[in-house]
């Protein structure tokens, strides 16, 4: 019997599946709402001016804040999925991470530096609850055996790529009369997704509700709730010792402080299982190709996570907006990917499926290779655009258009098959932890992207090009090495099969 069957009605449907897939579909798109119409809105609310309303950051603070954020967000799935599987379940944490998101948004939405990092702050730790928890919930509302799963997870997906579609395109037109519209907005966004969660969470019946990995009659819980009090204390405290100037924090120092950090805490987790993890020589093999590709998507994301960094600075600053004396937004330029996303997505399912037909379906190394390739080619055609804007010029937008649409292009190679990838060639017992890691991955990708976005000075455009070309040699190089690698690695994942859906973070 599924989850959902066992809740309140079973003959309730949405497109064929269980009711409670429309509750989850309108409370991630509404989550994705906020959080890429905030995300669009962030650096280029920190470069602009005190008198427009902005914080007067200088590009390479406003970008390592930028990173160290995005970072955090990933990060804290970790703990966020490990609250929900022991204390709140998957659906409290679900509507207790909406809160928080909501409340950070609507914090930003307050004048200020203190509401600024308290409200950045707020939307990460609800993040943390909220996003990897309702993905979750998604599958406990099939059986195992139940055909419509891949179908379900597909629906979603696209709910997912709407809201991030809406998002940038909303608060962005809001934020031309104040930024502060445009984070409001985003917090309206979470409100609504909140309200219609809790008016149909019926639907979702027993899926999700109590946590899976309860300890019954042990005190762990009262231990887990004395530590999680203890963390968000120390939080609290370096955040008033910072807003205060107790403390001074250097945004770009902290950024590089967490990048050793993060990829410290990876690569130990990998020296731990190669040395007191108990392998098999089956599975040290394929974990060397799982550290392959998490190296690989660390690079990819620390390429692709550019875009509400630099490149959005390079919408703002050296592109040409207005015509007919209407002047595109420069958030609406996010709306790109999960456009691209929309329409790209089902082409590329296709094309797997038909290469798989024909034996011809290439290995997930194979994949990731292409993914940092046309990344690469992406970056090449913003070398044009660059030495364009280094002669004085303004650039169309037609040359963020082609960059989002290949970087796009790369994600679709690349990101679905990162998950499926990591689930089938994990140890089994180790599954769980090999998945957090996938996401510790995408996190360190985005603390690099912060950094890099942070080496385009507005005050020496002359060297973008030369900037843009390194990107292209490193990110075209890595893909190279690995497509020479890939006989290797595919020899090391033995007879593991790939399957691939099109996701979206």
């Amino acid at each position: 019997m599924s989850a959902v069957a066992s809740g309140a009605s079973p003959r309730a449907e949405f497109f064929g599946h269980p009711r409670g897939l429309g509750t989850l579909f309108f409370m991630e798109m509404w989550e994705r709402f906020s959080y890429y119409g905030m995300r669009a809105l962030l650096v280029l609310f920190m470069v602009d001016q005190v008198e427009r309303g902005g914080l007067a950051f200088d590009d390479q603070t406003a970008t390592a804040i930028y990173g160290i954020y995005t970072a955090a967000v990933f990060f804290v799935a970790l703990p966020g999925g490990w609250i929900a599987d022991r204390l709140l379940g998957a659906q409290r944490a679900v509507w207790f991470g909406g809160i928080v998101i909501m409340s950070g948004h609507f914090v930003l939405a307050i004048p200020g530096i203190a509401p600024f990092f308290l409200g950045l702050v707020l939307v990460v730790l609800g993040t943390g609850l909220l996003k990897p928890n309702v993905s979750a919930i998604v599958g406990e509302l099939y059986d195992s055996s139940d055909e419509r799963r891949d179908a379900g997870f597909t629906i979603f997906y696209m709910g997912i790529n709407i809201g991030a579609a809406i998002g940038p395109i909303v608060c962005g037109w809001l934020a031309r009369g104040s930024w502060h519209y445009g984070f409001a907005a985003a917090g309206v966004g979470m409100l609504v997704g909140l309200v219609q969660f809790r008016a149909t969470r019926n639907y979702l019946g027993s899926a999700g509700l109590e946590p899976e990995h309860a300890s019954a009659g042990s005190d762990m819980p009262r231990r887990a709730w004395a530590g999680i009090a203890v963390c968000l204390f120390v939080i609290a405290a370096f955040l008033a010792a910072g807003l205060t100037g107790t403390l001074t924090f250097d945004a770009v120092q902290l950024a590089r402080g967490a990048t050793y950090v993060i990829a410290g805490v990876g690569l130990l987790y990998f020296a731990y299982l190669f040395v007191l993890g108990g392998l098999t020589q089956a599975e040290r093999k394929r974990v060397v190709v799982i550290l392959a590709l998490f190296l690989a998507s660390a690079m990819f994301w620390s390429g692709f996570e550019q875009a509400g960094s630099s490149l959005n600075l390079f919408a703002e600053r050296f592109t040409l907006r207005e015509f007919g004396g209407f002047e595109i937004p420069t958030p609406w330029f996010q709306s790109l990917n999960p456009i691209f996303i929309i329409v790209l997505a089902p082409l590329y399912s296709m094309l797997w499926v038909a290469l798989a037909r024909r034996h011809m379906d290439p290995t997930s190394p194979v994949k990731f290779a292409l993914g940092l390739m046309i990344l690469g080619a992406g970056f090449a055609v913003m070398i044009g655009a660059a030495e364009l804007v280094a002669s004085g010029n303004q650039v169309l937008p037609t040359w963020l258009f082609f960059t989002y649409l290949l970087h796009t292009m790369g994600e679709l190679a690349l990101s679905p098959v990162g998950l499926s990838s990591v689930s089938k060639l994990a140890p089994r017992r180790f599954v769980g932890q090999m998945m957090g890691v996938w996401f510790l991955s995408m996190s360190l990708g985005s603390i690099l992207a912060g950094l890099i976005a942070g080496e385009f000075d507005p005050n020496a455009i002359d060297e973008m090009p030369a900037l843009y070309t390194q990107i292209v040699a490193t990110t075209v190089g890595a893909g190279l090495i690995l497509l020479a690698c890939a006989r290797v690695l595919k020899r090391l994942m033995g007879e593991q099969t790939e399957v691939a859906t099109s996701v979206r973070s």
